[in-house]
């Protein structure tokens, strides 16, 4: 419905086109030709439409003669036909840390593999804390290691990066990129 009210804003009908002159489109699409508002509201009145301004931007504006109504519902229904076209893909975040136990570790990995198939990225972080920061290659093993088991089901869309005190790898899902 929002959509809806966007259209009643952005389209001007009728009484509401205040150009001197427009461009007029019968409602089988013929070209009526340059002509004063006021006549194409008279045409449009015998056909019982409605005017409509399609291209405000134009020089001079063009308009056309259709049922705004239909045209509405027209524009409502395409725009629910992109909203179920559209893909979200959402970016799941895996946090941890160089000296993670192996059952963390597979907790995390099998986490990881569930966001996999569901289609969602998988950011993972490694967190340096203090002197930590001094043994980063902790770090860059664990996220190899999570690549080689991922391997198959993920590809490496941002290969292990330092950000600050973090090294973060980003996973894409392979079915998405196929």
């Amino acid at each position: 419905m929002c959509s809806i009210s966007n259209i009643k804003q952005t389209v001007r009908i009728n009484e509401k086109i205040y150009a001197k002159e427009i461009r007029v489109i019968a409602s089988d699409g013929e070209q009526k030709g340059i002509m004063s508002v006021r006549a194409a509201l008279d045409i449009a009145g015998q056909e019982g439409l409605d005017l409509v301004e399609i291209s405000p931007d134009a020089q001079p504006p063009v308009c056309k003669i259709m049922d705004y109504g239909k045209y509405k519902y027209d524009q409502s229904i395409k725009a629910k036909e992109n909203k179920k076209r559209q893909t979200v893909v959402h970016v799941k975040e895996i946090k941890m840390s160089p000296t993670i136990d192996k059952h963390d570790y597979d907790f995390k990995a099998k986490h990881a593999k569930e966001f996999l198939a569901a289609g969602d990225k998988v950011m993972v972080k490694v967190e340096f804390k203090g002197r930590q920061m001094a043994h980063t290659q902790f770090g860059a093993k664990i996220l190899k290691q999570l690549i080689e088991e991922l391997n198959g089901l993920a590809i490496v869309e941002s290969p292990p990066k330092m950000e600050g005190r973090r090294m973060i790898v980003l996973l894409s899902p392979v079915s998405s990129k196929g």
